[in-house]
């Protein structure tokens, strides 16, 4: 067998710089055991959700972002729908959505069918809603994506709505659209470090961009602004830190931070996973600097428990 795989070697060498590019073990090594799944599978509420979303014909970013609480969400009750299909039109190296330049065509009834599968949960007070980026499209897809906020708001009045938005390439007139429709909290994530965003994030997308969007967004509005950081990539806690106040600097709100999982052999590798002490460190810290509420914990995503949070942190 080892001479097999050296003849492939020698006669394909492209497979070395292969192989090197996707390492197929972590630098950190496996995962702990926290990091596992949770949620109940076999629950009738996860069984609801997972038939809602399976007919309403909404993609999710709960499984096509491959969310490590999404048994535990659907568990709960709680879906967050992704916008304008499944396919994105950048290529970031952390994220297992799809990609493709082309991607198909928007559906146009995607806001009647939105409506359609939130009707089919009960008790329902608050939802998330995200999207790919859509660089094809000449807005990015803003008008679609606030026509689906509009039309959501026009038949539950009292429901909250968050949204998770791309950057739309750093167009404020696209961000002015998603304004106009009144969500109540505007998401837009920076992912990460400064010194990493070349690395982690498609080229597409800058940091100093992510912060010029949050800052139009609460200089345009009074709605609620929020952001995430994903940890594990190699950036330093004083790294961390200084993306905390340049969040802070530009009157974000909220902030998540959760450890990086890589979700294929594809994507960048784990180089550490980071303790619960260091996660509370990084809260300690949010919390000094001021905002409504930062939660750091290892399986902590953008949109995890997001009601219950916003609640706690507005009422």
């Amino acid at each position: 067998m080892i001479f097999v795989i050296v003849d492939y070697v020698i006669k394909y060498p492209y497979l070395v710089s292969l192989l090197s590019r996707y390492p197929i073990e972590n630098p950190a090594g496996p995962a702990p055991d926290f990091l596992k799944f949770r949620g109940n599978t076999f629950s009738k509420t996860f069984s609801l959700v997972r038939k809602t979303v399976n007919q309403s014909r909404i993609a999710t970013v709960c499984e096509e972002a491959k969310c490590p609480n999404r048994t535990e969400c659907w568990s709960g009750g709680t879906a967050t729908f992704m916008l304008m299909g499944d396919t994105c039109t950048r290529g970031c190296k952390f994220c297992a959505v799809k990609t493709s330049s082309k991607p198909s065509e928007l559906n146009y009834n995607e806001p009647k069918n939105l409506v359609n599968a939130i009707k089919e949960f009960s008790n329902i007070n608050y939802i998330v809603l995200t999207s790919v980026n859509r660089d094809d499209i000449h807005d990015g897809g803003a008008t679609h994506f606030a026509k689906c906020i509009s039309e959501v708001k026009l038949e539950f009045p009292n429901l909250k709505i968050e949204v998770l938005i791309p950057d739309f390439q750093g167009d404020l007139k696209s961000i002015q659209t998603i304004i106009d429709a009144k969500p109540d909290v505007i998401a837009h994530n920076i992912e990460t470090v400064q010194r990493l965003t070349p690395i982690v994030r498609d080229r597409r997308a800058t940091y100093d961009q992510s912060l010029k969007i949050l800052k139009f967004i609460k200089s345009s509005s009074t709605i609620f602004t929020k952001s995430s950081i994903m940890v594990g990539f190699s950036e330093t806690f004083e790294e961390v830190c200084q993306t905390l106040n340049d969040l802070k600097s530009n009157d974000v709100d909220f902030i998540t931070i959760g450890q990086y999982m890589r979700p294929t052999l594809k994507h960048l590798p784990v180089k550490k996973y980071l303790s619960s002490e260091e996660f509370r460190k990084y809260e300690e810290y949010g919390n000094k600097l001021g905002f409504k509420y930062i939660v750091s914990k290892p399986l902590v995503r953008s949109s995890y428990k997001a009601g219950e949070f916003f609640n706690l942190s507005v009422n």
